[in-house]
């Protein structure tokens, strides 16, 4: 589970990382990735906004950032419960944003294309979250779900180099 994270230095440059471990395995889920993505075009089509579509603007930006953020909350809280409870407040935000939408284009405040785009990556957003609420809904009550970041690890690494057994540590 390896996420590239691309970041700029102080000199504009930009230089890449790998950074991983089980509680960013979030990083992974395509539906993150594209709630990201929505919350970048909204950003994209509401910046920068003028002076009396700064309230219309904010709303858009803050329900689209909303998404990724409780898919990636639930994700690390490690609890199934808790996990799909955030997968829901993502999905009221996205109704959210879909509502903000509608009622921008009929406002004349978003163009029927800038809809049409925003909606149909809120749709593929809203289909793949309310496919993985299902899932994991089905391992919740299956109890298929660890509950817990606990790793399996060798003692191997510590045997101590002059007898081969494992040492005890006192404190």
């Amino acid at each position: 589970m390896g996420v590239v994270v691309t970041e700029r230095s102080g000199d504009g440059e930009y230089w890449m990382m790998e950074r991983k471990n089980r509680n960013r395995g979030y990083q992974q889920l395509r539906v993150w990735q594209d709630a990201i993505t929505l919350y970048v075009e909204t950003c994209r089509l509401f910046k920068p906004p003028a002076f009396e579509m700064k309230r219309v603007a904010g709303q858009a930006i803050a329900s689209a950032d909303s998404i990724h953020r409780n898919i990636a909350e639930g994700y690390c809280r490690r609890s199934i419960r808790e996990y799909i409870q955030h997968l829901y407040i993502a999905v009221s935000s996205l109704g959210e944003s879909v509502s903000g939408y509608h009622a921008y284009l009929k406002a004349d405040q978003l163009s029927e294309e800038n809809f049409e785009m925003l909606d149909r990556q809120a749709f593929k957003v809203e289909n793949d979250l309310l496919r993985l609420i299902e899932s994991l809904e089905r391992k919740r009550d299956s109890y298929a779900w660890a509950e817990t970041l606990i790793v399996s690890e060798s003692n191997v690494i510590y045997m101590s180099e002059n007898t081969g057994h494992c040492e005890s540590v006192s404190r």
